[in-house]
């Protein structure tokens, strides 16, 4: 083969490979597959809120920001669920099962709250290290955003009621 044609093969084979890249990088990954246990011992996987848009946000009671946005994670459920709108807070590993029973309970979360004892399900969902960081997951299970730090409100309300829209 001429020098030319192989210019020619490594430009399409460059290409090909920067459009698979991209393509990747387009496409929202899937949720990891686990089963969240709520503090009242319900199993709810990834699977089953298939036709929801879920915020899973991961805190802890021993966080300042976690505790202050908490409030308004509640006024954001109770204001989008009976559209097809799911949260789940999942306590991280260090926080004592107790405090987090007595947060719930002291501030009546309407919402599921699952502990992770063993870090399972924070490792699932990339090795989640730091609170708050949260996921919204739309109506086909894909994850379409990720939020490490506090959330801005105004923006994930524009995004789940886009998220909501569709069908």
């Amino acid at each position: 083969m001429t020098r030319t044609g192989n210019l020619i093969l490594a430009a399409i084979f460059a290409a090909a490979i920067v459009f698979a890249v991209f393509a990747l990088w387009k496409t929202n990954p899937p949720p990891p597959q686990v089963t969240f246990v709520s503090l009242q011992g319900e199993k709810i996987s990834t699977a089953s809120l298939r036709g929801k848009v879920v915020l899973v946000n991961f805190w802890a009671t021993d966080c300042a920001v976690c505790v202050k946005e908490m409030p308004e994670i509640t006024a954001t459920y109770n204001k989008y669920r009976a559209q097809g709108f799911e949260t789940i807070a999942v306590a991280m590993r260090h926080d004592p099962p107790n405090h987090v029973l007595a947060y719930v309970e002291n501030n009546k979360l309407p919402f599921t709250v699952a502990l992770d004892p063993m870090g399972e399900l924070a490792r699932a969902f990339g090795d989640v290290k730091l609170t708050p960081t949260s996921f919204v997951i739309d109506r086909q299970g894909q994850v379409v955003m990720r939020i490490l730090g506090e959330l801005e409100f105004a923006k994930l309300h524009a995004l789940l009621e886009e998220k909501l829209q569709e069908l």
